[in-house]
Parts: structure tokens; sequence; C-alpha cells
């Protein structure tokens, strides 16, 4: 059964969000299971001053964020449901912003490296 885009947001309003990021550069990868399900989303939003951002969305209550530097220092994490973590990224300051975060806390797991 096909679904049409407008059914698939009102059915799981959090696709609107990850929409909302996807319009604003953002580009996405589903993994899928052997049935050709969506089991994992991935995104990635590459930055001109050599940052990046990344999401992973596992379903609704399970998505998580953050914002590397070029060496894979973590400058920006966050962790929760899907609303909570989109929102979180659309409000964060691009890197070039004053208010931007860019002391770095740690390492990003290597599974986010780009």
């Amino acid at each position: 059964m096909t679904t049409s885009g407008v059914d698939a947001f009102n059915q799981y309003p959090e696709l609107r969000r990850l929409a909302d990021l996807r319009d604003a550069g953002w580009l996405f990868m589903p993994t899928c299971d052997a049935n050709g399900d969506v089991i994992k989303v991935t995104g990635l939003r590459p930055w001109p001053e050599g940052v990046a951002d990344a999401l992973h969305v596992g379903s609704q209550t399970d998505a998580g964020a953050l914002r590397m530097d070029h060496t894979g220092g973590l400058l920006w994490q966050r962790d929760g449901t899907v609303a909570d973590v989109v929102g979180a990224l659309l409000a964060l300051p691009a890197p070039s912003h004053p208010l931007a975060p860019r002391l770095v806390r740690g390492t990003a797991p290597t599974l986010w490296t780009p």
C-alpha cells in the first residue's frame, strides 16, 4: 500500500520535522532490514567550516544528534524523542554564528564520523 506524503505526515507528525531538516540542507539515508522495512534513519549536514551535524532516528522516542568538528571533537549533543532532538537541531546556531558551540566536550563516537 502506498502512502502519500500528506498521509504519512498526518499519521507520523515526526516526519514533518525530518522534512524540515531536509529543507534546511540535510542528507538522509535509511537503513532497512531484510524485508525492506526501514529500521533506522541517519542524517548528516556538513558545514563549510569543517563542522558536521549528524542525526540518528531509531523510533519516535529514540533519536540522537550531535555536532562535531573536523577532528571528530564533540561540540554539542542531544538525545530524546524525534520532536525534541529535531527541534534542538533547528534551534542550533550555524557554526559561524557567535553563539554556536565551539568548546570540544569529548570525542564523537566513531559511528558518527562522516
